[in-house]
C-alpha cells in the first residue's frame, strides 16, 4: 500500500504540469529554475515577430465550469499583473499570445495554479550576394537562431532557452555549391541564370528560408567535332555549343584560323594529330578555351592476293588496304602479258577507287579465274612513296 502512495505521490507534480497544452505549438522544452517540485512548459512557436501563441488550461481534477483567470509575467517587476483574459468554463484557451510567461489561476476546490511559457520562435535567413567575377560567384549568408528568455520564479533573472542553428544553401536549378559553408565561394559559376537559396533551422524545428535571383554572366567554350579521326583529306565538321560566345578564334591546329562563330568544314592533309582550339570571348570579356584532338591517320598500302567477283557483296573487288595516299597507279595483267586493268588516281580522287571488279579493261567481260600480275605505285599525303618490288604481286581470281 506505501508503494502505491508513493507512486501517486511521485506521479502527481507531473499530472499537475500537464494541464497546461498548446495543440498547435511545434515543439516543447521544460523549464529549470529551481521552483520546488514543479517545473513548467516552454512552448515553441514556429512563426514571425508578428506571429503569436496559444494556450489551453483545463483543471487537475477534470470538474467544473470554474472561473479561469489567464495573467502575464511582467518582467520589469516579477510579478503578474497584467490580466489576459477571465472566463468561466470547462475548459479555457487564451489565444493571441506573445512571447513571455503566463500564469492561468483556476478557481477549482485546489485553487489551482498553472504556468507556461510562450516562444515565438524566428530563426534568420539573409541570402545575398557578395560578389563576383567571371570565374566565380562568392554567397553572402547570414544563418542565426531566435534566442528566448525566460524568467527564473525565483529571482526573476534571464535564463537562456538552449538552441542551436543549422543551415543549407541550394539553388534552383540545381548547381555546383557548398551547402553547409555559410559564405560559399563557387569555382564552377553557373551558365544559366539561377536563385540561390539559404534555408536556416533550429533545434526546434523552426525554419525560415531566403533567396535571390542571379543572372548569370558566365561563358563556356565548347565544340563538337565530326570525325575525329580518319584519312587524309579528313574533312571535320565543328558544331559550336559555347555559351555567351560573342567572339571566337578557332585555331584548327594547322596554321590555320577562323574567327567566325560558326567555321566552315576544315579539311587536313597531312597525317598527324591536330589539337583544335577554341577561344571565346563574351560581350563582357569573359573568356575561356577549350580544345580537342583531331587524327589523321598515317598513310598506308597493303596488297591482298586472293579476291572473288562473283557478285555475292563479298570481296569482290581487288583493292589494297589503303589509307590517307594522295596518288596511286596500278596495273594488273594476265600470265601472258596482256593488261586487263589500269587506274590511276591523284588528290581527293584517290579515295574514291572501288578497285579491280574482275572485268577486262572497265568492258563488259569478265576475266578467267586464275593468276594475275600486278604492278602499283603511291605516295602519300605525308610524302612517304610506295613503289618497286615490293609492290608488285600475284593476285588470285577465283569465281
Amino acid at each position: 500500500m506505501s508503494r502505491i502512495v508513493f507512486l501517486i505521490l511521485l506521479i502527481l507534480p507531473f499530472a499537475l504540469q500537464a494541464q497546461i497544452t498548446a495543440p498547435t505549438a511545434n515543439a516543447t522544452r521544460r523549464t529549470s529554475y529551481p521552483v520546488t517540485g514543479r517545473t513548467d512548459s516552454i512552448f515553441i512557436f514556429c512563426g514571425s515577430s508578428s506571429s503569436t501563441g496559444a494556450l489551453t488550461a483545463v483543471s487537475p481534477d477534470g470538474g467544473g465550469p470554474y472561473t479561469f483567470t489567464w495573467t502575464r509575467y511582467d518582467q520589469s517587476t516579477g510579478t503578474w499583473a497584467t490580466t489576459v483574459k477571465t472566463e468561466t468554463a470547462l475548459s479555457s484557451t487564451a489565444a493571441g499570445l506573445t512571447e513571455g510567461g503566463y500564469r492561468v489561476h483556476i478557481n477549482d476546490a485546489s485553487d489551482t495554479y498553472l504556468y507556461a511559457w510562450v516562444h515565438i520562435d524566428n530563426p534568420v535567413s539573409v541570402a545575398a550576394l557578395k560578389n563576383y567575377t567571371c570565374t566565380y560567384v562568392a554567397l553572402d549568408g547570414t544563418a542565426s537562431k531566435d534566442d528566448f528568455y525566460y524568467r527564473d520564479l525565483t529571482n526573476n533573472a534571464s535564463v537562456l532557452l538552449p538552441n542551436a542553428v543549422d543551415f543549407t544553401w541550394s539553388s534552383s536549378p540545381e548547381s555546383t555549391i557548398k551547402p553547409n559553408e555559410i559564405d560559399p565561394i563557387i569555382s564552377k559559376p553557373p551558365l544559366t541564370d539561377i536563385t540561390y537559396i539559404l534555408e536556416v533551422a533550429d533545434s526546434f524545428g523552426c525554419k525560415t528560408t531566403s533567396s535571390f535571383f542571379y543572372e548569370s554572366i558566365h561563358v563556356e567554350a565548347a565544340f563538337t567535332a565530326s570525325p575525329v579521326e580518319g584519312e587524309a583529306p579528313l574533312e571535320v565538321t565543328f558544331t559550336n555549343n559555347s555559351v555567351r560566345a560573342a567572339n571566337c578564334t578557332w585555331d584548327f591546329g594547322d596554321d590555320s584560323v577562323s574567327y567566325l562563330i560558326d567555321p566552315p568544314a576544315h579539311k587536313y592533309y597531312i597525317p598527324g594529330t591536330y589539337t583544335v582550339k577554341l577561344s571565346i570571348e563574351s560581350d563582357l570579356f569573359c573568356t575561356d578555351e577549350y580544345s580537342l584532338d583531331i587524327k589523321v591517320v598515317d598513310s598506308k598500302l597493303d596488297m591482298p592476293n586472293v579476291f572473288t567477283p562473283n557478285g555475292d557483296g563479298f570481296n569482290d573487288f581487288f583493292v589494297p588496304d589503303f589509307a590517307s595516299l594522295k596518288f596511286v597507279t596500278i596495273q594488273i595483267f594476265s600470265k601472258s602479258g596482256q593488261r586487263v586493268y589500269h587506274f590511276e588516281a591523284e588528290g581527293e580522287a584517290v579515295s574514291e577507287w572501288k578497285g579491280w571488279d574482275g572485268k577486262i579493261n572497265n568492258s563488259d567481260r569478265y576475266a578467267e579465274p586464275g593468276v594475275y600480275y600486278y604492278v602499283i605505285r603511291g605516295k602519300g599525303w605525308d610524302d612517304k612513296e610506295y613503289k618497286g618490288s615490293f609492290f608488285r604481286g600475284v593476285v588470285y581470281l577465283y569465281r
